[in-house]
């Protein structure tokens, strides 16, 4: 393969890597055929509402377009153009959704400006956690989205669907944790499912030990909580010599303390969980380590347009090719055009892990990954647009999974 310099980096660098002409467009999604119109307003329920009334006037609309073809040709012609300009400007000024007749009744999704103005407050906004009441999942959504109406998901896919069956609006999962290092289920679900990534929060990690009331230290003799809020408790918990015992969920735990008033067992989550659930705070920051921070991801279904205004960060997947120095070249496309990288993964490439040599004289097998890459920059600056292009050059697959502000609050 011959290598041709990019122009936008020292050709004296470029003598081994290559430009392309790849060009990254976000999705757009066609609307044809009868349409209706959904109304939402904020309810508990999942249920979205809907108004036949509203949807009537716009189906009529629509269908008038077709009317009259027995008329005279102009004045149709007339007629029609200007009940089509009538149906454009209903449609614009509406705040609902135009769908297809074949699909459910949806809210129209936000737009960059209006997504904006939703993360000042949150309001109106539905978003999806992976947990039951008083997990820290739940403190990131409404750190993310304020006011926001929180929703409870018994797992990360559940979240998800949420989103992508339009019953939640937003959903905030973790990604990776200062000490645990990263959530693996969630990078998969990444790529399974086609949600963008249009925010990330960090979210301090405070451990506190809860018994019910009446009970003391002493008296407990095992603990439960998620693993990795175990382990990162793994010093207290050997000092007051208690066992330990993995659930779903740190909040989970209070929960079931609570629920089934056990005298002897503890459970290692929140403050806001023993607020909730009405246990006593025997212990706080039991943490090892005081530098316990995780960071999560705010999902959507459509991506936010990336700005230059504040710093923003961009993450994509890839795979590459087996080859020496392959790897090095994909990340050398950032290096050359000063881009920094703050997070790099690798997954296994599900449904074809292994693959057979190329060379007829090696029969070995290697693995096939998937690099999950973070870079601060953002994709409306021209230097990621072309390290992206130039990583297409010898990417057997490239994704952009969001570009979106970097959360500068920490903490």
């Amino acid at each position: 393969m011959k290598f041709l310099p990019s122009p936008d980096i020292d050709p004296k660098l470029t003598q081994s890597m290559a430009t392309a002409t790849f060009i990254v467009q976000s999705p757009t999604v066609p609307c044809s055929g009868k349409v209706t119109i959904s109304v939402r307003k904020p309810t508990p329920s999942v249920q979205i509402p809907q108004f036949p009334l509203k949807r009537l006037r716009v189906t009529v609309l629509f269908a008038s377009l077709h009317d009259n073809d027995n008329g005279d040709n102009n004045n149709n012609a007339r007629n029609k153009i200007t009940k089509a300009v009538g149906l454009e400007k209903l449609l614009d000024d509406s705040p609902y959704d135009v769908i297809s007749k074949d699909s459910l009744l949806h809210p129209r999704p936000l737009s960059s400006t209006q997504f904006s103005n939703s993360v000042s407050d949150g309001s109106h906004l539905r978003v999806a956690y992976q947990g039951v009441r008083g997990a820290y999942s739940e403190a990131a959504a409404e750190k993310a989205y304020p006011n926001c109406e929180a929703v409870p998901c018994d797992q990360f896919d559940a979240a998800f669907q949420a989103v992508e069956k339009w019953l939640v609006d937003r959903a905030v999962l973790p990604i990776e944790n200062s000490l645990g290092g990263s959530i693996h289920r969630n990078y998969d679900l990444l790529l399974h499912h086609s949600l963008h990534i249009v925010g990330e929060v960090k979210l301090e990690i405070r451990h506190c030990l809860l018994a019910n009331h009446s009970v003391k230290v002493e008296d407990l003799k095992r603990v439960l909580s998620h693993p990795q809020a175990l382990a990162q408790c793994e010093n207290t918990l050997t000092k007051i010599g208690l066992s330990r015992e993995a659930v779903d969920d740190t909040a989970l735990a209070a929960k079931l303390v609570a629920f089934q008033k056990l005298k002897d067992t503890g459970a290692v989550a929140s403050s806001s969980a023993a607020k909730i659930y009405g246990l006593n705070i025997l212990a706080q920051d039991i943490q090892d380590d005081c530098d316990n921070v995780t960071r999560f991801l705010m999902l959507a279904r459509e991506p936010i347009i990336p700005g230059m205004e504040k710093p923003f960060k961009t993450s994509i997947v890839f795979s590459l090719e087996e080859g020496p120095g392959v790897l090095f070249k994909a990340l050398a496309v950032f290096a050359l055009r000063q881009i920094n990288l703050t997070k790099i993964e690798s997954r296994p490439l599900r449904n074809q892990p292994l693959r057979a040599s190329d060379d007829s004289n090696n029969s070995s097998k290697y693995f096939d990954y998937l690099f999950y890459v973070d870079f601060e920059a953002s994709m409306a600056e021209e230097r990621s647009q072309n390290a992206l292009r130039h990583l297409k050059e010898f990417a057997t697959f490239l994704r952009v999974l969001g570009s979106y502000p970097v959360d500068t609050t920490m903490i």
